[in-house]
């Protein structure tokens, strides 16, 4: 097979959640342990750090892995779902998985591929390891996809686990409170592994306290050991980096590239994973963790976090989709000087849509559409529950066509913001390129 026949063979025959949604979710583990099995368990063959949720964890995973990379280690990075191209899941020191490689897996296995009937997450989930284990890296990051218990990752036993933050997301398939979704966030805590929590928050905290406890697991929260400050850009007028101090080490100051607010609380949860980690014995140096934090971009390819696309106008592309992101970002673009708002927006289904559209701005103006995916609210749909809660715009059948109809119309001093769902992000970090 060609790369692109693999790629229509793993999209067509495997039930895959981004494109279809729950259906594709699979409640155990099962079909992970048997393919990881009858690959000889590559999971247990490199070292690993595991990320879950509900915001934050791919941004999280991808500073880790690059400031192993300025520290010398061969770095895996296991991240879902992709933006523009299916290789972006799986990487070792920033190069995304070799075609030829992917080829070789899929046809050596498809024999067990009909045998098992894994999913499209459950087939990528023991590529990656098997890759990462063939390619022999000193350290791999591991995202979860979804939740924590019942993720397919999490047959690794990691050096240490991390969570994020939880909030409102997947209520139909984790739970419909917060203590109910941590609780499934907490599923990645393992025995006498060393647990960061990115945050706290009164409902998720006394969760991880118990199930760190049950698990004589050392907890650790990111905000009660570091703080974070922020520095302006001055030549373009917002906000575009930051410092990030340290309570217990003076003078340790961190500049970011990542310019969306919601970094602080993911570097804080970075800086305490590598504390934690260079106390087993990573060594990891100051220089090595600026430099990585520093340039994430470059190293990973992390994009669709608060990603400047252009300017005059000022382009925004973020790949916010639940009411914690989409809260973020408005709170963000309300702290800025601009003329007019131009926002375009498209949702998937199964999300909570009037609570989204509750926190969209009145006085912006809306180019309303939809991903191209099965998955996708229909763009009426949305329109229609849109318009009747006071917001004003137009509507599109696709996505390139709003965004065209948005940047036609916007002025040098206004914004234009692409968000709403990683899968419209994504349509347009593809136009780009």
């Amino acid at each position: 097979m060609t790369y692109e026949q693999t790629l229509d063979y793993l999209y067509s025959k495997l039930p895959m959640f981004h494109r279809i949604g729950a259906a594709a979710y699979k409640n155990n583990l099962d079909n992970t342990i048997a393919f990881c099995k009858a690959l000889d368990n590559p999971e247990h063959k490199f070292k690993s750090i595991h990320i879950a949720g509900t915001n934050g964890k791919g941004s999280v995973s991808h500073m880790l892995a690059s400031i192993f990379q300025e520290a010398g280690y061969k770095t895996g990075l296991y991240t879902s779902p992709h933006l523009v191209d299916f290789r972006e899941r799986i990487r070792i020191n920033g190069q995304m998985i070799e075609k030829e490689w992917l080829i070789d897996f899929v046809e050596s296995n498809d024999a067990l591929i009909q045998q098992i009937q894994p999913s499209f997450f459950e087939v990528t989930v023991a590529m990656a390891f098997k890759y990462f284990a063939d390619q022999k890296v000193d350290i791999a990051i591991i995202e979860t996809g979804l939740g924590g218990r019942l993720d397919s990752t999490n047959v690794i036993t990691p050096l240490l686990s991390v969570i994020t933050n939880v909030s409102y997301d997947h209520q139909n398939l984790l739970g419909n409170t917060l203590a109910e979704i941590a609780q499934e966030k907490a599923g990645i805590i393992k025995n006498d592994i060393p647990v960061v929590v990115g945050n706290h928050n009164s409902e998720t905290d006394p969760v991880f306290k118990k199930q760190a406890r049950k698990l004589h697991s050392r907890l650790y929260f990111a905000p009660d050991n570091f703080s974070t400050g922020k520095q302006f850009s001055t030549n373009t007028g917002w906000i575009n980096s930051y410092f990030i101090r340290k309570q217990k080490i003076k003078g340790l100051k961190i500049l970011s590239p990542l310019a969306g607010n919601y970094q602080f609380e993911n570097i804080i949860t970075v800086l305490q994973s590598v504390e934690i980690l260079s106390k087993m014995g990573i060594n990891i140096d100051n220089e090595a963790l600026k430099a990585g934090i520093a340039n994430v971009k470059t190293n990973t390819s992390l994009r669709g976090r608060w990603e400047i696309l252009g300017q005059q106008p000022l382009i925004i592309c973020d790949v916010a989709h639940n009411q914690a992101g989409l809260k973020s970002v408005f709170e963000q673009i309300n702290s800025m000087q601009f003329d007019n708002l131009n926002i375009v927006f498209g949702m998937v289904k199964d999300k909570d849509v009037p609570k989204a559209i509750s926190l969209l701005p009145k006085n912006a103006t809306y180019y309303f559409s939809q991903p191209d995916l099965p998955r996708a609210l229909d763009v009426a749909e949305l329109y229609s529950e849109a318009t009747k809660a006071g917001l004003t715009g137009h509507s599109f059948p696709t996505i390139t066509e709003a965004f065209k109809a948005a940047i036609s119309a916007a002025h040098p001093n206004d914004i234009v913001l692409i968000v709403g769902s990683i899968f419209v992000a994504a349509e347009i970090l593809a136009l780009y390129d």
